[in-house]
């Protein structure tokens, strides 16, 4: 970042960096330091100390305005977007004393009213404050604990816009009062997400702070000066992804994403439009969007944060919130100052209220305009659906108005008095942190962490499902009635279960008896709760320097449990974000089986970690699938990340409702549990090296059909056959066209048969058995035919590849690479399904204890034999390299002998020679050789003559036949050349 440019580029690629404009590009990556109160200033020896943003810097820019403004009377937004972890919350929330704009400003508001009132200032300052979250199309109040069932209610006011009906806007007095309620909505928040999982990445928060300023005008009259501040915490954006490459009929996990994809078409739409097209804007595609109409395109000064991640493994995330935030930067709204007499305001709510009444009253209802919804070819029944609706809006605004004017003839004293304190509990449970054992939560969103408490203030402490006879109730996936029981002794805890096959894990191991616990010990209940142990006592004596516990910790633990390598060093961009994915789809399998074991679902999920040859791809990166087994049938899916966490969301909002004692069940199109028993089932794959085509020689082959996990499925036949461009005849040795190198082959013809004949050893299981592939830049696949009924399909497929005039790239692809061959099938109908119990079935197959614990059985497993046949290799090169090693010493040992004449060599020489273990004890056993004469040097040397006399005759000879030898063998090797040795073999 320089100035207010922002530059991008891929580490990973050559393409030219991207460049962004900005109003403001802060850099708040590194370039800092700690100061002794904790507060993160410009570390001016850091070389990007200098361009470092601290928290005052982007108040003073950006905080300061909205403020600005409020006393103005505008109404302002802020968002803040970006992916998961990138830096929002730090943004508008902050941490401790780094505090963000949000804190920031609520504190500078009160202190202003606060200076203006010690001025003498007769104005009336009233703020109030409302907390709402948006999950999965549904409105939540944060400020009232009693979750409403389907959320509130999202209408559309004539003048004010859209509003959650019934949301509670709360009077506050000071910035402890926002303080309390943030902490007091966090916390509501909290204990839903445990249930739902709504956290940060899929749920978007808004913030309501209103500021209202009443004074009286020139002419006497009691004047309103009004501001909405929307702060608004967006959904994690790389959630924003979409999913139709998945097939799933699905698709978004029940709207999981529809509110951000909304906001990205409004957002397009408003920028066409600043750009002088006309588009009309989808304001009423989702909620956020509707709640958002202003901020958007209407009366508000709008500030979108991006949040951006330098890491090389988000530079797609990245790139992507830059050229989000790119588009929305190009949207112009037009804001005015809210600045009305009360007694205006309160005389035009009760006149729109007697309208109401009256077009209620007579049925003649019409839509609210401003969105041009309106559809003359609507059917009598979308008529009647669409007046249904219509009455009970007219019905909410008619309320709020009501409530509205009831409001406003209070005094802001009297609106406070009828609130109470609220919030004054939570100085208690900080004071009694302190001092009594306890256990909190972790969350996978940070800003849910710490949020829920529960004190060991007893020397006993039962948690389970049950609502009578135990001491604290929790409810999830794999929670029994009666759980888990703390106890005391000499003031440590231990925990252990009070049923059996109970799923209890402690610092990441499943425990089965009672275990006595240190501070800061981790402990995992079913499959969501995960808490934190803390014994102050414990730690205050203690001279070590505990950490902090996050979630993310304690998934790495379970994984380092279960056999993962989560800790090694120098690891690639892949490993990185293989490992990412991994620790996020633990939990999430394990959650989806504990669902699936108390519905009773007979669907068993494991993980698959599938490297792109087993997906039968050419190229890609490893990934982590999910396996759904069919326990009755056993039927068996594959499904990609995205597809799995689509449905994992359906899953959990079924278990809300059974928990909840509602239907639960669904139809068959909607169960995220149910998938195509007919879809077509990937076998496995096999893949073909193409480097003999280069050379022109044929390959006959029979290679391995291996599955997801690596494992031998079968044996595919077939043949490469080089031929004339019309594949029919087919060129063999007898033909003599054989060359050199393959760039000989450049700008000539290329023409060669890839015949599939069929396989052998198919698993009993599939029908309908078919292969295909794609060569080179074809998109569309090549397949044979179906076959049924049989584990050994015979295709006899051929398919003619002919290339009139070769170019260096295709020459490169057929030299260098392959052809990745899939085979696909069906699953046999079953001939009678089991009857069995999902949770007994997965205990009975050891499964209780998580997917975790067998994750690393899904990767290759152990097969014996060809690790004895690695092992032997290994052995027979090592005794290779030593043998010739030992050559090389006996080769020395004669030169030596000859160079010196020596007709004999003592035994004990050649023997140390042969058993020396270094060529240094090799070399002094080669220095015993005596360098004297032998005796018989004149016989010897006579002999030697003769004989070597006798040997230059003999050589002679030999030299003329092998001459021949040499012709002949050329001429036979020309026609039985071979490529190298990868040719024609399944990659390793």
């Amino acid at each position: 970042m320089t100035g207010n440019t922002t530059k991008i580029e891929d580490p990973s690629s050559t393409d030219e960096p991207k460049k962004f404009t900005f109003d403001f590009s802060y850099w708040s990556h590194d370039g800092c330091k700690e100061e002794s109160n904790g507060y993160y200033g410009p570390d001016t020896s850091h070389p990007n100390g200098k361009k470092f943003c601290d928290q005052m810097k982007v108040y003073n820019e950006l905080g300061v305005g909205v403020l600005e403004n409020a006393w103005e009377g505008y109404n302002s937004t802020l968002f803040a977007y970006g992916q998961t972890g990138s830096g929002k919350s730090w943004s508008m929330v902050g941490y401790g004393v780094n505090k963000g704009i949000v804190p920031l400003y609520c504190e500078n508001i009160f202190k202003q009213i606060e200076e203006k009132k010690a001025g003498g200032e007769k104005t009336e300052y009233e703020v109030t404050f409302s907390m709402l979250e948006i999950y999965n199309e549904q409105i939540r109040d944060l400020l009232d604990s009693k979750t409403r069932k389907g959320g509130l209610k999202c209408r559309q006011h004539p003048k004010q816009g859209f509003y959650a009906e019934g949301l509670k806007i709360v009077p506050v007095s000071s910035y402890a009062d926002i303080e309390a309620k943030t902490e007091e909505g966090t916390r509501n928040r909290t204990v839903a997400s445990t249930a739902m999982n709504a956290t940060s990445s899929r749920a978007h928060t808004i913030v309501g702070i209103t500021f209202v300023q009443k004074y009286m005008n020139a002419a006497g009259e009691e004047t309103a000066k009004t501001s909405i501040v929307n702060l608004v915490d967006l959904a994690g954006s790389e959630r924003a992804e979409s999913t139709g490459a998945t097939g799933d009929r699905l698709k978004e996990g029940a709207a999981i994403n529809q509110s951000l994809s909304c906001l990205g078409n409004c957002i397009a739409a408003l920028a066409d439009n600043a750009g002088g097209k006309k588009t009309r804007v989808p304001y009423r595609d989702s909620v956020l969007t509707k709640l958002l109409k202003n901020a958007l395109g209407g009366n508000s000064k709008t500030i979108m944060i991006a949040a951006l991640s330098p890491a090389d493994i988000n530079y797609d995330e990245t790139l992507s919130t830059l050229r989000y935030a790119d588009r929305a930067k190009q949207i112009k709204t037009k804001s005015s100052v809210n600045e009305d007499p009360t007694a205006q305001l309160i005389r035009e709510l009760q006149e729109e209220n007697e309208r109401l009444k009256k077009a209620i009253e007579s049925g003649n209802l019409t839509i609210i305009q401003g969105d041009g919804e309106e559809d003359d070819d609507m059917s009598e029944e979308e008529r009647e659906k669409i007046k249904q609706e219509l009455d009970d809006e007219y019905k909410s605004i008619l309320e709020k108005n009501q409530k509205e004017m009831e409001e406003m003839k209070k005094t802001f004293e009297e609106r406070l008095k009828e609130q109470g304190t609220g919030g004054t509990d939570l100085a208690d449970i900080k004071e009694k942190q302190k001092t009594i054992p306890h256990i909190y939560n972790l969350n996978m969103d940070p800003q849910l962490t710490g949020h829920m408490f529960h004190f060991l203030d007893a020397p006993s402490k039962s948690f389970g499902a049950a609502s009578e006879g135990i001491d604290i109730t929790i409810h999830g996936p794999s929670i029994s009635m009666k759980h888990a029981v703390f106890t005391e002794t000499d003031g440590k805890f231990s925990i252990e279960p009070m049923e059996a096959n109970v799923r209890l894990l402690v610092n990441g191991r499943a425990i089965g008896t009672k275990t006595q616990l240190s501070h800061n010990d981790r402990i995992i209940f079913g499959t969501t709760k995960y808490f934190v142990y803390v014994n102050p006592k414990e730690r205050d004596s203690s001279k070590e320097q505990y950490k902090e516990i996050t979630f993310e910790m304690a998934q790495e633990e379970i994984a380092k449990k279960s056999g993962f390598d989560v800790e090694g060093q120098n690891k690639s961009r892949e490993d990185v974000l293989l490992q990412e994915d991994l620790l996020e789809m633990l939990p999430a399998v394990e959650e989806a089986n504990a669902i699936s074991e108390e519905l009773d679902k007979k669907r068993k999920f494991e993980i698959m970690i599938v490297s792109p040859e087993a997906r039968g791809e050419l190229s890609g990166r490893t990934e982590v699938m999910v396996r759904m087994k069919d326990l009755e049938t056993n039927h068996e899916w594959v499904w990609p990340r995205q597809k799995f966490f689509n449905r994992k969301f359906v899953m959990q909002e079924m278990y809300n409702e059974f928990q909840e004692g509602d239907p639960w069940e669904l139809p068959a199109e909607k169960d995220p549990f149910l998938d195509d028993p007919n879809a077509e089932f990937h076998i496995g794959s096999v893949k073909v090296w193409l480097q003999s085509i280069a050379y022109m020689i044929d390959t006959k082959e029979q290679l391995e059909v291996t599955d997801f996990k690596g494992n031998e499925v079968g044996l595919l036949n077939l043949e490469v056959v080089p031929c004339d461009k019309s594949g029919k005849k087919e060129i063999t040795e007898d033909d003599d066209v054989f060359i050199d190198s393959p760039d000989e082959l450049v700008g000539k013809e290329l023409n060669f048969n890839f015949k599939l004949l069929g396989c052998k050893g198919l698993p009993n299981k599939f029908t309908d058995i078919y292969a295909k592939y794609t060569f080179y830049l074809d998109k569309k696949p090549i397949e044979t035919k179906k076959i049924p009924n049989t584990i050994n399909p015979d295709w006899n497929f051929t398919q003619l590849h002919a290339t009139p005039k070769c170019t260096p790239e295709f020459i490169k692809y057929v030299s260098e690479g392959a052809i990745m061959v899939q085979i696909w099938g069906k699953f046999k109908p079953p001939k009678e399904k089991k009857k069995i119990n999902t949770k007994d079935s997965m205990i009975n197959a050891g499964l209780q204890k998580a997917a975790t614990h067998n994750a690393n059985t899904n990767v290759k497993k152990y097969d014996a034999d060809k690790m004895k046949y690695m092992m032997e290799t290994a052995m027979l090169r090592k005794r290779q390299e030593k043998m010739e090693k030992k050559l090389v010493w006996l080769r020395k040992m004669l030169d030596v002998a000859a160079e010196h004449k020596k007709k004999k060599i003592s035994t004990n020489i050649i023997k140390g020679v042969y058993d020396a273990t270094t060529a240094d004890s090799a070399d002094k056993c080669i220095a015993l050789i005596p360098l004297e004469k032998d005796s018989d040097d004149e016989g010897s040397s006579n002999s030697s003559s003769s004989s070597d006399s006798e040997s230059s005759h003999s050589s002679s000879d030999s030299h003329t036949k092998r001459e021949d030898g040499e012709k002949k063998k050329k001429k036979k090797k020309k026609r039985n050349r071979i490529a190298p040795a990868s040719l024609g073999t399944i990659s390793a």
